[in-house]
């Protein structure tokens, strides 16, 4: 992937352009969709450089970006601005629409073991990918029950059960059956190898969701 390079004349200006209006950054500038989970881990939305400063004089040291690492300007900025400010800035990616893959959530684990605390994670809109990050996070690093851990994936966070971002519940959904059925624990029913395209093949949207996900809040 090439980065965007923000030395280049102008590139700063389209950077910002980018942030703004082509990711939607003036939704932000006064809601961060911010939340403190545990004492060292937030969630939120995409952080602007000077939220990352913010975060920084909040003692953050590490940002989980759960969109991934990106082309575009806006990701040029959060880096330089998270280089700028002490911050470990780590790339890890989750989708809305889709489950995560048993390598994924066992990938995910190892980060949270490896990264320094406070931390914060974040995807673009702290809703769906930042919620089933959160979710994983305090099943299995904070090791509350899956009841408990799915209550990141709520609507005051925004995110949207309905349409196709409600897999993710669903994939949570499926874990409760099989504990139920055999009483397996929620790592060992991922280490066993559940079917991801199983699980998404069975799953249920709605067009009445999925209009108010992809058309009304526009979830990437």
């Amino acid at each position: 992937m090439t980065l965007f390079d923000l030395n280049a004349p102008g590139a700063r200006k389209r950077a910002m352009r980018s942030l703004m209006l082509g990711d939607h950054g003036f939704l932000r500038v006064w809601f961060a969709n911010r939340h403190q989970i545990t004492p060292k881990m937030a969630r939120s939305n995409q952080p602007s450089p000077k939220r990352i400063a913010e975060e920084a004089a909040r003692g953050v040291k590490t940002i989980l970006n759960v969109r991934g690492d990106s082309p575009e300007g806006f990701y040029a900025l959060e880096k330089e601005a998270c280089e700028e400010h002490g911050i470990a800035l780590v790339d890890f990616r989750f989708r809305s629409r889709d489950v995560p893959s048993p390598e994924d959530v066992l990938a995910w684990k190892a980060l949270l073991s490896e990264i320094e605390y406070p931390a914060l994670i974040h995807c673009k809109s702290g809703a769906d990918r930042a919620g089933i990050a959160a979710a994983l996070y305090m099943i299995l690093h904070e090791g509350v029950s899956v009841e408990e851990g799915m209550g990141q994936l709520d609507k005051k966070y925004l995110h949207a059960k309905a349409g196709k971002t409600g897999v993710l519940d669903f994939y949570f959904e499926e874990y409760l059956k099989a504990r139920e059925a055999s009483g397996v624990g929620f790592e060992d029913w991922v280490r066993a190898g559940y079917d991801p395209k199983e699980i998404r093949a069975k799953f249920k949207d709605t067009p009445v969701g999925n209009f108010f996900v992809d058309k009304v809040l526009r979830r990437e």
